[in-house]
């Protein structure tokens, strides 16, 4: 059973950029597409960004799309999020998850991940 152990998560000010890092145990990270999703108090997990097995194809929400980047190190076994200019409405628990093996569903959909971290908390204030 593979593990996800993300990090990188912090209070920051709006207008800041973090990176988040999501290291994998086991031998087949790199046969699987990647997604980051997160989730703010009170509401559903929503997707943020998901990655292909190799990293030539990426998609983001609307929400995020050109000030986060989803990029991943098969070698380290790692999946990364950059975020920069940050807002308050990106404040909360960011997960990386394991999507299903060679799915062609919608990667935007938390039934498409099969195996999630424990979560890191980002907060930005104003």
């Amino acid at each position: 059973q593979e593990q996800l152990v993300e990090s990188g998560g912090g209070v920051v000010q709006a207008g800041d950029s973090l990176r988040l890092s999501c290291a994998a145990s086991g031998r087949t990270f790199s046969i699987y597409a990647r997604g980051w999703f997160r989730q703010a108090p009170g509401k559903e997990r929503e997707f943020v960004a998901s990655i292909n097995w190799n990293g030539g194809s990426t998609a983001y929400a609307d929400s995020v799309k050109g000030r986060f980047t989803i990029s991943r190190d098969n070698a380290k076994n790692t999946v990364y999020l950059q975020m920069s200019s940050l807002k308050p409405e990106d404040t909360a628990v960011y997960y990386c998850a394991r999507r299903l093996r060679n799915s062609s569903s919608n990667p935007e959909t938390r039934y498409e991940y099969d195996s999630w971290g424990q979560g890191t908390q980002v907060t930005v204030s104003q």
